[in-house]
């Protein structure tokens, strides 16, 4: 799994590479902002596991969206100006979490 931003500036997730996209390719944690307002974190509780950013939620700076990456099963949750970037979902070993930042790109957990 990769995740791109095109030249039309679209974020996307390449579930299969039919072309090379590793120009386009998004790296991790690598803009020089915030670690702890940009990491997913997380909090696990039985089988559930909470997931949140503690980042702004403004107009014109907050978190698009939260990606949680099961291996063969990816799900994205989608936030607005104003949301509180947090979901609740099944715990799996091995999971990855995602996050996006209007301004400050691609964040991730490492495998939990």
């Amino acid at each position: 799994m990769r995740i791109v931003k095109c030249h039309n500036g679209n974020v996307s997730l390449v579930l299969k590479e039919v072309e090379d996209v590793s120009s386009q390719e998004i790296k991790c944690n690598t803009v020089d902002a915030s670690f702890e307002k940009h990491v997913p974190q997380f909090v696990i509780k039985d089988h559930q596991v909470e997931i949140f950013v503690n980042h702004v939620m403004e107009g014109d700076h907050y978190i698009e969206w939260i990606l949680v990456d099961y291996g063969k099963e990816q799900r994205i949750y989608s936030f607005l100006p104003g949301d509180t970037p947090k979901v609740e979902v099944e715990y799996r070993e091995g999971m990855q979490a995602y996050s996006y930042c209007n301004k400050h790109s691609l964040w991730s957990t490492e495998k939990f």
